[in-house]
């Protein structure tokens, strides 16, 4: 199959939309480089060896929704997910596989309707940390075995996980508007309420939180922690900023639309705000001192999409784009109402920061994935140690 040719920003790109090979004739001039890719050279193997792409294979999370459905299908289809999915990316050839799909247990989720998905998480060493909806898992790496399970009743639209500097985990509480420190056995250790209030001063504590389908709209909405030193600090999409949980004083002021990620790269922090902008903060001054608008690499007739999932490389960046749904909450796409005329897939996209160029983009939702919410590379020693997806269906 012929790969459909595209220009973005000033490069030829092939839009991975249906299985592309890697031996595909394609020719193209890199912008400002000189460079030429060859006659039976893929587009993105040529990247990789000229340096301006680093990563073979990726690790997605994310969820697969009950039923495809457009934009114009309403409020009621706006959180339909029945899956989390782990999705290994080759970003050679376009192709995915999956390494896990988990559906969580009835007596951990809403009675109608429940949310599963996969959202934020980290990998450290051989671990893979993720949550879900109302859960904490933690998979070993490269047969993705689960190693920890915690679920607890205060869980509600978790949206990031990560260990702590002493071995115990952070949890990005999104529907309390909290963040805990808990052990691997899942005693709760600390909790900070994300607007410096007491965390149990708007709700109860005897409530099982995991039954409720929503608790929005959410004041703060926690959902991605990372750390500055020793110092663990958390994004609030809510505020549109990062804040220390240790001195809330101290804030990084992104503005522009509301946040998600937060990584720490060469002295920076990179974060993504949902309508497609990359904020460049530093981390001595604690001020943004770049904002790069992905909308003006992208053609003028496309919205980009729900914009959240990042890692940062030298000069590149992949990025997650979710196709767009309406929610409950219209403001949060309010963003989206200048006469958009095509609504993109769900997919991951490849740009050279310093050129202002999108290298290359994978259409994720052939292969299941509806929701983006985590972007890790897949370390080589385990490249070459693929094994089957794990499938886990958990009892009650």
């Amino acid at each position: 199959m012929q790969p459909q040719l595209r220009r973005c920003g000033g490069i030829a790109i092939v839009g991975v939309r249906k299985r592309v090979q890697a031996t595909k004739k394609v020719r193209a001039r890199s912008s400002g480089s000189g460079n030429r890719i060859t006659i039976g050279q893929s587009l993105t193997t040529h990247l990789l060896e000229i340096g301006m792409m680093k990563l073979a294979k990726l690790y997605v999370t994310g969820g697969q929704q009950r039923n495809a459905r457009s934009m114009l299908e309403g409020d009621a289809y706006w959180y339909k997910y029945h899956k989390g999915l782990i999705l290994e990316v080759d970003t050679v050839t376009g192709q995915a596989e999956r390494r896990a799909e988990y559906v969580s247990p009835p007596d951990v989720c809403a009675d109608e309707d429940p949310a599963i998905l996969f959202k934020c998480g980290t990998m450290a060493g051989d671990k893979l940390y993720v949550s879900t909806q109302t859960e904490v898992l933690v998979y070993n790496l490269p047969d993705f075995t689960l190693g920890t399970y915690i679920s607890l009743p205060c869980f509600n639209d978790v949206h990031h996980v990560r260990p702590s500097r002493d071995g115990h985990l952070l949890v990005a509480n999104s529907g309390l508007d909290m963040v805990l420190e808990i052990t691997s056995d899942g005693e709760v250790l600390r909790i900070w309420n994300t607007l410096g209030e007491d965390p149990w001063s708007r709700v109860t504590q005897e409530a099982d939180y995991r039954r409720v389908t929503s608790l929005k709209p959410h004041r703060s909405h926690p959902n991605h922690i990372f750390y500055l030193g020793d110092e663990p600090w958390v994004t609030r999409f809510e505020q549109r900023d990062a804040c220390s949980l240790t001195n809330p004083v101290k804030r990084i002021d992104i503005g522009i639309e509301r946040v998600h990620d937060g990584h720490l790269f060469d002295g920076h922090l990179y974060f993504t705000t949902v309508n497609g902008c990359i904020a460049i903060a530093n981390v001595e001054t604690l001020q943004v001192e770049e904002v790069i608008d992905l909308n003006t690499i992208a053609p003028p007739d496309v919205v980009l999409g729900w914009c959240r999932g990042l890692l940062v490389e030298d000069g590149t960046v992949w990025v997650g784009f979710s196709r767009l749904r309406l929610t409950k909450i219209r403001r949060n796409i309010s963003w989206v109402r200048q006469g958009f005329r095509q609504l993109l897939p769900t997919r991951i996209a490849c740009y050279d920061l310093r050129r202002r160029t999108c290298i290359t983009e994978i259409d994720l939702q052939e292969h299941g994935l509806d929701a983006v919410f985590s972007i890790f590379p897949v370390p080589e020693p385990l490249r070459s140690a693929a094994t089957p997806a794990m499938e886990f269906h958990a009892s009650s």
